[in-house]
């Protein structure tokens, strides 16, 4: 599990391709003496385990299914990544909750000033848009994020210049191509909203309800 808080922006060395699936080579700067083999790193807000790791460098398995379904199949030698440690249960919660996980990846737009910062809209799935909602958190490329604005194909976030300055959002531009993490919680409420077939108990329907959940003040 992540905050989204980016600790370093990591340089990848190599993406070496076996077959379907990768080794991911990373140069950094996190303490590598405290990283151990098994340890979890998000690399763009994808949840990767160390396999190797020697002074200034870690290398982690790829799955076919992660080249498939994010960004990490288009890097190259020299690219930025964001990097994240796993969360630890003393430390202060500052994003939100990530679990690493790829939803989808987006495109971006359009760049343009917003007053002290930048505003971004991407373009992104409907069937994955649905779980994103204004003032939400989502996560973009491993960067915990407040969503601004939804329309029926895309959102928008705002990036101050702290953020941009110290993640590869400062690199991107119209059509960069984004890992995405919406909230997780959206899809657990989905889920018990839509229960096909809740259990009965002494012969009266347990699931969850919408009428269930404004009744109790949760809407």
């Amino acid at each position: 599990m992540f905050t989204g808080l980016i600790e370093d922006i990591g340089i990848v060395r190599e993406l070496r391709h076996s077959g379907s699936s990768a080794q991911l080579y990373v140069v950094t700067k996190l303490p590598v003496h405290e990283i151990k083999l098994g340890d979890s790193i998000a690399v763009n807000g994808i949840c990767l385990t160390v396999v190797q790791c020697r002074s200034g460098l870690f290398v982690a398995d790829v799955s076919p299914e992660t080249l498939n379904c994010s960004n990490l199949n288009k890097a190259i030698p020299g690219a930025e990544v964001n990097l994240e440690r796993a969360l630890q249960l003393s430390d202060r919660l500052g994003g939100h909750l990530v679990s690493g996980h790829v939803d989808a990846v987006a495109t971006v737009l359009d760049r343009c000033q917003d007053g002290n910062a930048i505003r971004f809209r991407f373009k992104l799935d409907s069937a994955v848009l649905r779980y994103v909602v204004v003032k939400g958190s989502i996560t973009v490329d491993g960067i915990s994020l407040t969503v601004n604005a939804v329309d029926a194909e895309s959102f928008s976030v705002s990036i101050i210049p702290h953020s941009l300055d110290r993640t590869t959002l400062k690199n991107i531009t119209a059509g960069s191509r984004v890992n995405i993490e919406t909230d997780i919680v959206a899809r657990y409420v989905e889920k018990l909203l839509t229960a096909q077939q809740p259990m009965a108990l002494n012969g009266v329907a347990s699931g969850l309800t919408l009428e269930q959940l404004v009744k109790n003040g949760f809407m």
